[in-house]
């Protein structure tokens, strides 16, 4: 019988759901050697770092599902801003700001020019020239085109972005998770990127079958992407798995993968 026939009965998501979780126990257990070599350090909205091998070989590890429903999810089901631990990924010198939140820890990351985090009181300064630069882009809905690249200076006006939205995660496999697990989904420094609020709010929770960031970050939002629904056994539906594969071949012609 295929899987799609049994995916939709009780015992097809009874197995699938028991397949999700025995695929994050692997995935956390046991160090993925593709995961590590390309692991985004400091300054996530660059460009994508890895080849396109790797991350169409990242795609073809994904489980294609159906998504979950909605019911139980809210934003508390994922606790953030949680402080600075080791496996949020805040490696080098990111990882003596223990004291502050992965928000205040990815805002520093992601910064340009002279802006700094007290590692003590975990205050966020912004001096003249310093700011963050956004990435994404967003479409104008008065000229249908790519509208300026916004540099933010005031930290409150930044949005910390989950590439693989919290809702998202939820429909692939998150709900079925424990809360520990969801935790280290919303403050984890791969999934993590300082964006203009208007490219967020355009994206909303939606996946890449309906969402690709318009702008230069297009290609490392796929790498990123894939590399956290891999890192915690999330699923794919049949549209997102077609448009991931489209994206990456899309990078490779544009050079944007290596």
């Amino acid at each position: 019988m295929k899987w799609s026939s049994i995916s939709g009965t009780t015992t097809g998501r009874a197995v699938l759901s028991f397949a999700a979780a025995l695929g994050l126990a692997v995935v956390t257990a046991c160090s993925n050697p593709v995961l590590d070599k390309v692991n985004p350090g400091p300054g996530a909205a660059g460009a994508a770092t890895a080849s396109g091998k790797e991350v169409s070989d990242l795609i073809a590890t994904l489980v294609v599902a159906q998504e979950g429903p909605m019911t139980g999810y809210t934003r508390e089901e994922f606790p953030h801003w949680d402080t600075n631990k080791p496996e949020h990924g805040f490696t080098g010198d990111l990882a003596k700001y223990s004291k502050c939140t992965s928000r205040e820890v990815m805002m520093l990351r992601d910064a340009n020019g002279k802006v700094t985090l007290d590692a003590k009181t975990c205050d966020l300064k912004v001096a003249a020239g310093g700011g963050w630069q956004d990435h994404y882009g967003f479409i104008d809905k008065a000229t249908g085109k790519l509208g300026p690249y916004k540099f933010i200076t005031d930290p409150a006006k930044v949005d910390a972005e989950h590439i693989v939205p919290l809702a998202e995660a939820w429909r692939s496999g998150a709900a079925d998770r424990d809360k520990d697990t969801r935790r280290r989904i919303a403050n984890d420094s791969m999934n993590l990127v300082a964006a203009d609020p208007s490219a967020n709010r355009s994206k909303g929770d939606q996946d890449p079958a309906n969402y690709l960031p318009p702008g230069e970050f297009r290609c490392a939002y796929v790498e990123h992407y894939v590399k956290v629904k891999v890192k915690y056994a999330l699923t794919v539906d049949t549209a997102e798995h077609t448009a991931l594969r489209t994206a990456v071949d899309d990078c490779l012609r544009r050079g944007e993968f290596k």
